[in-house]
Order: structure tokens, then C-alpha cells, then sequence
């Protein structure tokens, strides 16, 4: 049965990792459970009124399918995007569930198997620098290098496996998403910034070793369903410069312009300050930043942080 709604807006949001385990948490399936309930709650209240497309991280996702593959001996790690495609299973699998059982029945959802292609001759791969998987003491993580060739990096006291983030080029199932989405149904795609694919030599379509920003990916999503509001949901209810010091400051409104005045952490809220501005510059419509359960207030205007181009400056919170 298809929904219609009264004027609707498309609204695209992309949940941080926090929607689906928080730090320091165990990775058990009924911690992501109990988080994703609760990110049910807000996104919801969006879903009743408006056309809702979802996207979502997947990194813890990811690293716990690679360390279970690492305990299996004789048998060679699962490829990143085989990884993904389970993990956009698992998680739209969760969001569906836990989205069900408070919207009316006769509210259909989908989650698609998305493939993202990336560009070969991307500068991207010439630099690894996405960490991915578990941690390693030096020795094993040089063993590893050796006998797979991997690239490894230190993270803290330890190391990991880092790989290329090139930017993402097209979305393969942006027409199926189309149709779904003029049928009433709630989407659910380009999960961990989609399923890294390119076109061979051969001109035949394989994946690839690398992790596509979700951000990035999620910006692209957006700009091709030509979504009035792109949000982004993260664990701080707005931007802030200077974070951390005696001079940090929050930002209610602020244009691309102004956002690019200030240098944000390229591990944290730099990659959501770069997609929410090239969305905003490219359509001229609206991107947020905001906390999970301000979702709703953030589509209103009255939390979070906007990026724009209907303001000059920054208004400051």
C-alpha cells in the first residue's frame, strides 16, 4: 500500500555511528538493537510526515566480521566490499524492525544492497590513510603487511590496517531508490558510504580495498535524490569551533563561505563539515548537523547546526 503525504519534504539522513553503538560498549547484537530503538524514536517522528531516506555507518560493524574472519584459520579474510554488503544487510535489517514496530503497518520499508563506484585513477589510492579492522602489537601487524600486503599505521600504542577513502561517483541503485521512494517506502542504503566497486580494465564492475566516506557518500545520495534537507546525525548537538579550548563556540547558521574560514578535525566533524557544504553549494538547499534525538527540532530549523546559503555570516548559537 503505497503513502502519501500533505507537501512532503525528502529528507535524507545519515546516522552517525553512535545511532548504533556507543563508545566504550561491548558489539553485541542486542547493544545495537537497544541504540538503533532508540534511534527509532526520532526518526519516526520524520517518517510520519515526510519522505525518509537512511543512511548509516558501519565501521565497529565491519572490524568485528574481520576479527571474527582472523580466528578462522586457513581461510582468507572476507574482501571490504563483501564486507559491506553484510553489514547494509545486517544494520537495514535492525532499522526496519525497530522502525516497524512504531509507524502503522501498512508503512513499507526497503533496504538495498548499494554500490558505490569510485574513480581508479582517484589520487586517493596513491595514500591510505582509513583505518579499518582490529588492533595489532607492531610484530604481528608487520607479519600481516608482509603476507597480504597491507599497509599498515600506528593508532596509539598499537596498529592497524589502513587503506585508500576515495571520493564516491556514482550511485548504482539511485533509480530503484527513486522508485521506492515514489511509492511511500522508507528507504534504507548506502550504508558505511556504500559498497566500494570499480570498473576494471576489462570494463567488467568488481570491488575494491578501499572505504568510502559515509559522510561523502550520504552528500552524493542527497544531491542525486534531490532531497529538499540532507542531516546528519552525530553525538554533539551543533558544530563548534575551537572544540576543546576556553574559546569553543557553537554555530546555529553559517554559510559555506564562512564554514571554510575554520579547519575542523579531519577524523571527526571535518569529513560532515566537507560533505554538508558541497551539498549546500551544489543545490542550494539546506544541510544539518545536529544530535540523534534532536532530529526533528534540527528539520524545524531550531537545533543543531545549518549550513546555507540564505545567510551571510555565522549565527552564533
Amino acid at each position: 500500500m503505497a503513502i502519501t503525504f500533505v507537501d512532503p519534504l525528502r529528507v535524507v539522513v545519515a546516522l552517525g555511528g553512535n545511532a548504533l553503538l556507543r563508545r566504550g560498549q561491548p558489539m553485541t547484537a542486542e547493544n545495537q538493537r537497544a541504540n538503533v530503538r532508540v534511534a527509532a524514536v526520532a526518526l519516526a517522528q520524520i517518517a510520519r510526515t515526510h519522505q525518509l531516506v537512511i543512511s548509516h555507518g558501519n565501521g565497529p560493524q565491519v572490524g568485528l566480521l574481520a576479527l571474527q574472519a582472523a580466528s578462522y584459520p586457513g581461510v582468507e579474510p572476507y574482501p571490504l566490499d563483501i564486507l559491506g554488503a553484510q553489514t547494509e544487510g545486517m544494520i537495514g535489517y535492525l532499522i526496519e524492525q525497530e522502525l516497524g514496530n512504531l509507524l502503522p503497518f501498512e508503512v513499507p520499508f526497503a533496504t538495498l544492497l548499494t554500490m558505490v563506484e569510485v574513480d581508479p585513477k582517484d589520487p586517493a589510492f596513491a595514500e591510505a590513510t582509513k583505518p579499518i579492522g582490529p588492533v595489532y602489537e607492531r610484530e604481528e601487524a608487520e607479519r600481516l603487511a608482509t603476507e597480504k600486503g597491507w599497509t599498515i599505521a600506528r593508532d596509539g600504542e598499537k596498529y592497524r590496517r589502513v587503506v585508500p577513502s576515495p571520493q564516491p561517483k556514482r550511485i548504482f541503485q539511485i533509480r530503484p531508490i527513486k522508485w521506492l521512494l515514489e511509492k511511500g517506502v522508507i528507504v534504507i542504503c548506502a550504508g558505511g558510504g556504500g559498497i566500494p566497486t570499480v570498473y576494471g580494465e576489462d570494463g567488467r564492475l568488481h570491488g575494491v580495498e578501499v572505504v568510502i566516506d559515509k559522510d561523502r557518500a550520504s552528500a552524493l545520495l542527497a544531491q542525486q535524490l534531490e532531497a529538499d534537507l540532507f542531516l546528519m546525525a552525530t553525538d554533539v548537538p551543533q558544530v563548534s569551533v575551537h572544540w576543546g579550548t576556553p574559546q569553543q563556540r557553537a554555530i546555529r547558521r553559517a554559510s559555506p563561505a564562512a564554514m571554510a574560514r575554520y579547519d575542523f578535525a579531519s577524523g571527526s566533524m571535518g569529513p560532515k563539515i566537507e560533505a554538508a557544504c558541497d551539498f549546500a553549494e551544489r543545490t542550494g538547499k539546506t544541510a544539518a548537523i545536529g544530535a540523534l534525538s534532536d532530529l526533528p527540532a534540527i528539520l524545524r530549523g531550531e537545533a543543531g547546526t545549518s549550513i546555507t546559503n540564505d545567510v551571510a555570516q555565522i549565527e552564533w548559537v
